[in-house]
């Protein structure tokens, strides 16, 4: 248990990599753990694209480019970036964003490899999907898959980023690797070796997110 707390206490977003190649057999090592997560039904709707072609994984970071720079935009213009309650006041249009301050997301192409994560809607149960609001219960059947393969990267010595910005450009996607329209693009995880290791994570303290009984409960601990 000790050595689980610890793998789960130290699985940090890895955005830079050595170049040493991880071999497919590693991944295979990953998935093979990883595909015990839990889903709505034990569906296991989720499905992986492994990346290794430069000019794929290069073309897959220029199609979410732009959504990185709105995100950029917005958060500069004091918001939260992509939320789907308050509206915008950053015109996409006109964001004017120079390439280094989105470097360390362009930088992702160099990882060794790209794992797309990505989840059938026909197979998996969206219980909102009736609400006025942007979806977000699929998610239950693809997010713990995909946070599983950080988990068992990182208990390899492996590392990888869970980034989803590249859904903004699934259209896209779809067609540049084959995907039928109803397999929802989820997640891009650029995996390898990390350059330098990260142990010391801040999060917020459990209290400050845990209330009993009502939102406005008194505070767990």
């Amino acid at each position: 248990m000790a050595e689980l707390t610890d793998i789960m206490r130290t699985t940090f977003a890895c955005r830079a990599f050595t170049d040493e190649p991880l071999p497919d057999s590693e991944l295979a090592a990953i998935l093979e753990v990883a595909r015990f997560a839990p889903s709505g039904g034990n569906r296991q709707g989720w499905h992986a694209i492994v990346i290794r072609d430069e000019a794929t994984k290069a073309r897959l970071i220029e199609l979410s480019t732009p959504a990185i720079k709105l995100y950029v935009a917005q958060r500069d213009a004091g918001e939260n970036p992509w939320n789907t309650i308050d509206p915008s006041t950053v015109d996409p249009a006109s964001v004017d964003v120079p390439d280094k301050a989105v470097r360390w997301y362009t930088n992702l192409a160099k990882a060794p490899v790209f794992l797309l994560v990505c989840v059938d809607l026909k197979v998996v149960a969206s219980a909102d999907k009736e609400l006025e609001r942007v979806g977000v219960i699929s998610g239950a059947s693809v997010y713990p898959f995909a946070h599983n393969i950080l988990l068992a990267a990182r208990d390899r010595g492996w590392g990888g980023a869970l980034t989803t910005l590249v859904a903004a450009a699934e259209g896209e996607i779809q067609a540049m690797l084959g995907m039928p329209s109803h397999v929802a693009v989820a997640a891009l995880l650029p995996m390898g070796r990390p350059r330098a290791v990260l142990t010391k994570l801040t999060r917020k303290p459990v209290a400050e997110f845990t209330h009993l009984e009502r939102w406005d409960g008194p505070t767990l601990g």
